[in-house]
């Protein structure tokens, strides 16, 4: 009787142990179930992610109050159809200061290409120091833009050197018969020191604008951000995502001085012979959100699409002084942000299952000094804690994969806990066995 029993329970332990055996594949195969899940249900998200620390203010409807945006905090606000808001900032005579809005629609809002948002900077008696539009242009169809204006020293706005509070419209503009509600609002205000006296005031004029080589090595997955504030890393190379129609996904692209950038995107086969006008929109920021450039194009499904940019101007402080948009632009150092939309139109015309999107960025050259700044400037720079900071940072594509690997050894971990506490268990029955067959026999 008491052989029998022992046996059971040696048997019990064994089979204790041989369950055991199994957990880690089983903990690496619920990882990348998770992981994938995870992945599906960003690339499902057509919502813009506000930065987690927006602080909510309300436009006034006169020019002269409204709240005051201060210099490296983020602000969330609205817009309705036809509305002007105001907003103040108090600028000193340190440097240059940028202010920029992002406007988000609603995913199911109606646009057409006049619609958007104009930006003026005015001072205290009313004169327009700055004023810059982002406007949907002809892809139709609603995703976060964004437009800033700038207050800068010395460069031909006489009118608006002095230190004091200055205010800062936003109007929403274009078919205001056809919108029927209220757009977000991402609010920021970024500063640039002074440079020291005798720098370069004349903006370069050519550059070299030939082709990029294709990159080699095949590409990389990266699983893009639905906002500025947690666009991961894309520095140079070849780079994998998926979108679903109405997505729009942010990547961030650190640019050094001297150096220049071009983007390709590429929209993969998926299949079919409907052509949907705009089916991707790329859109390039610079650090401060304000545009740069923009491109897009066509599809049908049957083969593949691609769009994007040549190397654009190598990134100089004196490219401010450049008559030229898209060089004016390129005027700092940092990450330059690249936005990436799919039309909504692809769910009827080809399906609304996720779509591949191939990007090959390019940096070509070696990152210079820069300019003479008076002190240090705070809100530029090339490790991703400009003016939309926090948690870009640390979600870029080496961040992801630290994650799923800290994934990983959390479920191992966790495995071996169980492997721990099964082995006491068996140990504890092999135990038992050991002193049950040591007791003495008692006569019956």
């Amino acid at each position: 009787m008491t052989n029998q029993r022992g046996k059971a329970l040696a048997a019990a332990a064994v089979a204790a142990l041989c369950a055991l055996a199994a957990l880690p594949g089983q903990g690496r195969a619920q990882a990348a179930n998770g992981q994938a899940q995870a992945r599906d249900t960003q690339a499902r998200s057509s919502s813009y992610r506000y930065d987690p620390g927006a602080q909510p203010v309300t436009g006034a409807a006169s020019g002269q109050d409204g709240p005051r945006l201060d210099a490296g905090r983020i602000y969330r606000s609205t817009i309705g159809p036809g509305a002007r808001i105001s907003f103040q900032v108090a600028l000193d005579g340190s440097g240059d200061a940028y202010v920029s809005a992002v406007a988000v629609p609603k995913p199911d809002e109606k646009v057409s290409s006049t619609d958007g948002i104009q930006l003026s900077l005015r001072d205290r008696d009313g004169n327009t120091c700055d004023s810059g539009s982002a406007l949907f242009g002809s892809p139709e169809y609603p995703r976060p833009i964004a437009a800033y204006v700038s207050r800068g020293l010395s460069r031909q706005q006489t009118s608006c050197q002095a230190a004091g509070t200055y205010s800062v419209l936003i109007e929403r503009v274009g078919d205001q018969a056809a919108a029927h509600g209220a757009w977000g609002l991402e609010l920021r205000q970024a500063r640039e020191r002074r440079t020291a006296p005798g720098g370069p005031s004349t903006a370069p004029t050519h550059w070299s604008t030939a082709s990029p080589p294709a990159p080699t090595g095949g590409g990389r997955e990266i699983h893009g951000g639905a906002g500025f504030t947690d666009a991961p890393s894309m520095p140079q190379g070849e780079w994998r995502d998926r979108l679903r129609p109405g997505d729009t996904l942010f990547y961030r692209v650190p640019v050094g001085w001297d150096q220049q950038l071009s983007v390709t995107a590429v929209l993969a086969r998926s299949g079919g012979n409907r052509y949907v006008r705009e089916a991707l929109d790329l859109q390039l920021y610079n650090p401060a959100l304000g545009p740069v450039v923009y491109a897009y194009i066509g599809y049908d499904g049957s083969s593949a699409a691609s769009t994007g940019f040549q190397p654009l101007a190598p990134v100089k402080y004196e490219n401010r002084y450049s008559t030229s948009d898209v060089s004016a632009a390129m005027r700092f150092e940092g990450d330059y942000y690249l936005a990436v939309s799919l039309s909504p139109g692809l769910a009827d015309a080809l399906g609304s299952e996720a779509y591949g999107v191939t990007l090959r960025v390019d940096v070509r050259g070696k990152a210079g000094p820069g300019p003479a700044y008076v002190g240090s400037s705070p809100g530029f720079g090339i490790t991703g804690t400009g003016p939309a900071p926090g948690a870009a940072a640390g979600t870029d594509a080496s961040a992801t994969r630290h994650d799923d690997g800290s994934a990983g050894m959390r479920l191992l971990a966790a495995a071996g806990i169980g492997t721990g506490t099964l082995l006491v268990v068996g140990l504890g029955v092999w135990t038992l066995v050991a002193r049950r067959r040591a007791l003495p026999v008692r006569p019956g």
